[in-house]
């Protein structure tokens, strides 16, 4: 029997950066709860951006945030990895390099931490991610756990992040992209897989009780660690790959569909 799902949310359950999810899944969540079954929402956001987006039942889920740097449920930190501060000092001063075509932030437990001045950047963060974040002059003089460094350009990132930072830094950090606009960096430990396999542990649950869904290279850790794995049908072909099965896209509400099914 399943007893626990977790879902990536750009590119599977809803279009990427999107503020909303649809109107089904809080009444979904609340009868998987009835039902004992536990849902968790795993994502590269930030944790204030996800219980954004699933306020109606915000207590109700457990939050696999910052890639898994930062797990919390019921407004408790249950596990907080940070990253190595020169890590992230090479890193920024690296995207500084950059600065002209893309837009850096930076992750602490309780903010976003961001120095720029691009007006439509500020707008995606704060109104398309939602998240709680702060203008800086210099996000490296914060005295906060960094978990994550994410860069953007909007134009797409790939080609960028494959052959420069994920080409320098994927020997020092865990590197990935997160979609096709955005690059990140966390602690080596640091896996959507791993902070999954944190809640087998803590929930004291079986591997074959588990149950996820994911579309990026980001979601591949956490699909090999479930007992079942759906990649949604406009997934990457190597995250396809590392899937048990495929179910339809975040357009046609696959998620939802198999959890409907699974009720």
């Amino acid at each position: 029997m399943i007893k626990l799902i977790a879902s990536d949310v750009d590119g599977t359950l809803v279009k990427d950066s999107s503020p909303f999810i649809y109107p089904e899944l809080p009444e979904t969540i609340k009868k998987l709860k009835e039902k004992g079954i536990l849902f968790c929402v795993a994502s590269g956001r930030q944790y204030y951006s996800i219980r954004n987006m699933f306020k109606d039942v915000a207590d109700d889920i457990i939050y696999i945030a910052e890639n898994g740097a930062h797990i919390v449920y019921r407004q408790e930190n249950l596990q907080i990895t940070p990253m190595k501060r020169e890590d992230v000092e090479g890193i920024v001063k690296m995207y500084r390099q950059y600065r002209d075509e893309c837009e850096c932030i930076v992750s602490t437990p309780g903010a976003t931490l961001m120095e720029t001045d691009n007006r439509e950047f500020i707008e995606l963060i704060r109104n398309g991610y939602r998240n709680r974040y702060e203008l800086v002059e210099d996000v490296l003089a914060t005295k906060e756990p960094i978990m994550k460094v994410s860069i953007y350009r909007k134009e797409g990132i790939r080609a960028l992040a494959e052959q420069k930072f994920i080409a320098k830094w994927k020997d020092k950090v865990k590197a990935t992209m997160a979609g096709e606009e955005w690059v990140d960096f966390m602690d080596f430990k640091v896996d959507k897989g791993q902070g999954l396999h944190f809640l087998i542990n803590y929930f004291k649950l079986r591997q074959e009780e588990t149950m996820a869904f994911g579309d990026n290279d980001n979601d591949i850790g956490m699909l090999e660690q479930a007992g079942t794995s759906y990649a949604v049908a406009t997934a990457r072909e190597n995250v396809k790959k590392a899937a048990d099965h495929i179910c339809p896209s975040y357009a046609e509400k696959g998620v939802y569909q198999i959890v409907r099914e699974l009720l």
